[in-house]
């Protein structure tokens, strides 16, 4: 065997090696901040409240997370629940009349997940920050995979009914993004407003609204034979 083949196989062993130490201290911190966030807010997750909560260093800390805004995304997207299932059966009106009403229950029942989508939109508090580089010994942004976590978890559920090729042939081509926002939209907004929560029967009628908008733009857009 080659130096360089033994070198290679040498740094591979080395990358598999991960300090328990390291990933026991990194899940005591999320651990109490997961746990400061639910019931304080944001305003409990600091750095010295986590450390005391946590029983580890300040300065260990700071191997993990670069501030308190990484540390803040972490703990959101350990909140996060699994992405939703896609419905098994039904037509497409079925499956996103059902879908919906599974995406309001989850954002209705889960303040954090409110406080999350408003901590977002909001710039995650530091500018810059969801472009930052990585901290040496994280693998990834904590904020920045936040919003890919969230991302996925309203669009992928949607993204598999509307790409499907029944929902192509029923409904024509058309922006997803959008439709997403026209869906799912105005659930989130009367929550971040405080306006009264959108019911069954208004979130039917966004459904059909949205077919019927489609329905009429493929009628539009149909050459005749």
């Amino acid at each position: 065997m080659s130096e360089e083949m033994i070198n290679q196989n040498t740094d591979d062993d080395e990358d598999r090696l991960v300090d328990p130490r390291k990933a026991r201290s990194r899940a005591r911190l999320l651990d109490a901040a997961t746990s400061l966030l639910s019931t304080g807010g944001i305003e409990a997750v600091t750095i010295d409240a986590v450390t005391r909560a946590s029983k580890v260093a300040r300065t260990t800390l700071y191997r993990h997370f670069t501030d308190s805004t990484q540390l803040l995304a972490a703990a959101f997207e350990r909140l996060l629940p699994p992405v939703t299932a896609q419905p098994a059966s039904g037509t497409i009106r079925e499956q996103l009349i059902e879908l919906l009403d599974r995406q309001a229950k989850l954002i209705e029942e889960a303040p954090a997940q409110l406080t999350m989508l408003g901590w977002l939109a909001l710039g995650s508090a530091q500018p810059g920050t969801a472009g930052a580089t990585p901290h040496p010994e994280e693998d990834r942004n904590p904020v920045s995979s936040l919003r890919a976590r969230v991302l996925n978890q309203y669009r992928e559920p949607f993204d598999r009914i509307l790409d499907s090729p029944g929902a192509q042939q029923e409904l024509g081509r058309f922006d997803t993004n959008l439709a997403l926002t026209q869906l799912v939209g105005p659930i989130v907004f009367t929550r971040l407003t405080a306006l009264p929560p959108i019911g069954p029967a208004e979130r039917q009628q966004l459904v059909d609204d949205f077919l019927a908008a489609r329905s009429a733009q493929r009628a539009l857009t149909v050459t005749p034979d």
